[in-house]
């Protein structure tokens, strides 16, 4: 295995601090041996690193700056990352389990959201509102101030990387918790903001544990905006903390979301879909293809091409799957394996069919076979709640109405997408489908300038593209009384 630093530490006020709550361990999923220690955050921490970026803020170091020199910055950061970017990707890989080709792809991805960010950085302009001869009224955005971001630990970097940017970007001095199962990369973003040459506090790294150094953030009188990903419960406890000190959020909570694939569909095609759809890193991922309802007439043979998919793929520790290809790594956690099999099972007693997978290896690691689960009904647990591994559900449906009906049955709204060569249908279809996003005859077709969020339990607020900009600034109207 390759060697990590053996003990990671906070970054807080520019400095590499030990956490108040002790240290935790970091394991690496594919063999369940520990790689390193992280410093633990307490509630102490949080304060001192909220009280670091707010000095920042009040300092007016960041909001004094020309715009197009703090976006010089910002791209600064994702360049730095690109730099380290073999370092960083093997590091995302021991912490958490994905392939390494994979890892590198999320290093780039990250990258990418400073450099979109940060050329955004002096484009954030106000306006003039005519009152009349005797007035001149403008508008003015101003930072936040502080700005809270919780990450999951699914994509560790590449989540970071949407929220810092465009923070950072927009003037704001932000405190960085990361996830306890994958801290080891957040690291990186505060040695690239010290060499971006930002003040020191501005971008501060905590690691602690949700119920302790997160609800500590979540709920802190000097936080002006929180940035969450992650579940239901715990996005309902954050929205709940920063209300009583009236924070906004932007919250996106996940999703169970459906493809609709009609009988005109190209299914050869759609076999690409289904790889990266639902098996990309090993389907933990908020917007995965989790479902797929398809019409009837075209199920069997749908079914039999994602049995090819799943069946094709090589399992295996991620740091030997250095090239792109068909292969998968290990999911985060063996608790979170083991969720994901009893879900399985637990669908098979309520009658669905096990097309293939759904089994844990016989050999050490969090890994999961690649599944594909039939004859699933809208009622069953696994087509109501979210899996969050590599299980691909698969319904049918009889006409138009009834495959929007299902995609619409469940309490989330993500993502979704729809399947056909007939574009009155697809424009129909994306009409109807409730979802923060649809895609057309490709999942996950868009990029980091495309808006990003949901709607129902899936959350509020967007990220990615221009609208998430807003997410960082209030609004100061500015009225002047001529004489």
């Amino acid at each position: 295995m390759t060697e990590l630093p053996a003990y990671w530490k906070n970054h807080i006020a520019g400095d590499w601090v030990d956490g108040g709550a002790g240290r935790i361990d970091v394991l690496d999923p594919a063999s369940g041996e520990k790689i390193a220690e992280h410093a633990l955050a307490d509630a102490a921490d949080v304060d001192r690193a909220v009280q670091a970026a707010r000095a920042v803020h009040l300092s007016g170091a960041l909001s004094h700056m020309r715009p197009i020199e703090r976006g010089r910055m910002v791209q600064a950061m994702g360049r730095y990352l690109l730099e380290h970017k073999d370092e960083i990707a093997l590091t995302l890989v021991l912490e958490q389990g994905k392939p390494l080709w994979e890892a590198v792809v999320e290093v780039e991805g990250a990258a990418l959201y400073f450099e979109y960010y940060g050329n955004q950085a002096s484009t954030i302009e106000g306006r003039s509102i005519p009152l009349g001869a005797g007035y001149y009224d403008f508008t003015d955005y101003e930072p936040m101030g502080v700005s809270a971001q919780i990450i999951p630990w699914n994509y560790p970097v590449e989540m970071t990387a949407r929220s810092l940017s465009a923070a950072l970007a927009t003037g704001n001095a932000c405190v960085i918790k990361s996830p306890e199962l994958t801290p080891l990369t957040n690291a990186w973003f505060a040695h690239a903001a010290t060499a971006a040459g930002f003040p020191a506090g501005t971008v501060n790294v905590i690691c602690g544990y949700g119920h302790e150094a997160g609800a500590a953030l979540a709920g802190h009188p000097d936080v002006n905006q929180i940035v969450f990903t992650g579940s239901v419960p715990t996005g309902v406890a954050i929205a709940k903390a920063a209300a009583q000190n009236v924070v906004p959020c932007v919250l996106e909570l996940g999703g169970k979301s459906a493809a609709i694939v009609h009988d005109d569909a190209d299914l050869e095609a759609f076999e690409n879909d289904i790889r990266w759809g639902i098996y990309f890193n090993a389907g933990q991922v908020c917007s995965a293809m989790s479902r797929v309802i398809v019409h009837e007439s075209r199920a069997e043979e749908l079914i039999a091409r994602a049995e090819t998919i799943a069946t094709g793929l090589s399992v295996g520790p991620g740091v030997e799957r250095t090239e792109f290809g068909p292969n998968m790594g290990a999911m985060v956690s063996e608790a979170q394996r083991n969720r994901a099999v009893a879900m399985v099972a637990r669908a098979e007693e309520q009658g669905a069919r096990l097309v293939t997978g759904g089994r844990a290896p016989n050999h050490p690691g969090a890994f999961l076979q690649p599944t594909v689960v039939a004859d699933v009904t809208p009622d069953m647990d696994i087509a109501r709640n979210e899996v969050f591994g590599p299980v691909l559900s698969v319904l049918t449906f009889k006409d138009e109405a009834e495959a929007i009906a299902i995609a619409n049955s469940t309490d989330y709204g993500l993502v979704g997408g729809v399947f056909t060569r007939d574009l009155d249908r697809a424009t129909r279809a994306a009409r109807q489908i409730r979802a923060g996003q649809v895609f057309v005859n490709e999942w996950y077709a868009g990029g980091v300038e495309t808006p990003f969020g949901g709607v129902g339990k899936s959350g509020y607020g967007r990220e990615k593209g221009r609208e998430a900009l807003w997410n960082y600034v209030q609004t100061k109207n500015i009225a002047i009384r001529l004489r």
